[in-house]
């Protein structure tokens, strides 16, 4: 019996004596299964070849940003925060070992682990185990779970206020319950998004999409909605699920793209 492991997403399932037939976050169209078919492993796996590590890289005051080397699945970085007297992994990774949790434990350990959507669920269950703290997931996005688990506590609605500083905002597109933490510091605020806001190339605009591997973009109204959200958060910096940030003056790189997006998605950006 094992908790088998899709490589291709990193999501981690429940107990089973052999592989599942096929993981449901990779048969959707915003995911993919590669052309050589599905693979599956285990942490236990990973840990044992000795070929991961995980990186803990200093970002900013409160915020430590954790990246497995090298890349596994999707490739994102979680990202631990350390607020006024609550510290949160926003989003997770895969791979865990002992040196993480140590490292993790030595800046004060976890109250809260907190997702922006399925492809980041990997191996929540095992890092909420440890840390001995819940999970929160959206409502909307129940269904997509992999590892039940009493550690995961489903919340509703458009926000969830964790602590004095963090707070949860269900913005949706990528997912129905797309998800980003907002945390009011005193140095303007700072946003997580994951990618259901995702920074581009250039770190000063951001994009939104229904599937970025299979290129399906998300309809007007509902990019305007999003930005309509996010206009009404403090912020001034914005943290990707990709290691990229937009350092000042994010809230307007939101609405500027957005604006951008749907002009693009009605035919009044460009001629071709």
């Amino acid at each position: 019996m094992a908790h088998y492991i899709c490589a291709t997403c990193g999501a981690q399932y429940f107990l089973s004596n052999g592989y599942p037939e096929n993981c449901k976050i990779c048969d959707d169209q915003r995911q993919y299964v590669p052309a050589s078919g599905q693979k599956w492993t285990t942490l236990e796996e990973m840990q044992q070849c000795q070929k991961f590590t995980n990186e803990i890289e200093y970002k900013e005051e409160g915020v430590y940003g954790i990246t497995t080397k090298p890349k596994f699945a999707i490739g994102q970085t979680a990202y631990l925060i350390q607020s006024k007297g609550f510290n949160i992994l926003w989003d997770c990774i895969t791979y865990l070992d002992d040196i993480t949790i140590e490292n993790i434990k030595e800046k004060g350990g976890l109250d809260a682990i907190a997702l922006s959507h399925p492809h980041y669920y990997s191996t929540q269950v095992e890092w909420a185990e440890v840390f001995d703290v819940p999970i929160y997931i959206h409502e909307n996005d129940r269904k997509w779970v992999t590892r039940p688990s009493d550690k995961i506590r489903f919340w509703s609605g458009d926000s969830l206020e964790l602590s004095e500083e963090l707070s949860l905002h269900c913005i949706g597109g990528h997912f129905k319950g797309g998800t980003i933490l907002h945390w009011k510091n005193n140095n303007g605020g700072i946003l997580f998004t994951g990618d259901i806001i995702q920074i581009v190339v250039d770190q000063q605009w951001v994009s939104f999409m229904y599937s970025y591997p299979n290129l399906i973009p998300l309809p007007a109204e509902k990019v305007q909605s999003m930005a309509k959200y996010t206009n009404r958060l403090s912020f001034h910096r914005l943290y990707n699920a990709f290691d990229k940030v937009i350092k000042e003056n994010a809230d307007d790189s939101v609405q500027k793209s957005a604006e951008r997006y749907i002009k693009a998605l009605r035919g009044e950006l460009f001629d071709t």
